[in-house]
């Protein structure tokens, strides 16, 4: 099972995330701001309060939404620069 083991705001819509798998890198998110849950998270000071959810293992906002750790992880592998196995220590 795929899930988000670390997340920091990177800026603008931007957040850096580890995977289980050790995976890590940073996703670019404001492709995914539609819709009703996601609109108000358009507000930058809004999107930048995300949490990790221990229950659903990946990040979440105070308003209920939430992406899946696999579209993150899809959106961190159809960049063009692949993402990095992370470091143990970080």
């Amino acid at each position: 099972m795929l899930y988000i083991t670390d997340a920091k705001y990177e800026g603008d819509y931007r957040i850096w995330v580890r995977f289980n798998t050790g995976e890590a890198g940073v996703v670019e998110l404001e492709d995914d701001l539609w819709g009703p849950m996601f609109e108000p998270l358009k507000d930058k000071e809004e999107f930048r309060r995300f949490r990790l959810s221990e229950v659903l293992l990946t990040i979440v906002w105070d308003n209920g939404a939430d992406l899946a750790p696999e579209h993150l992880h899809d959106k961190l592998f159809a960049k063009s620069d692949r993402p990095v196995l992370a470091s143990s220590s970080t």
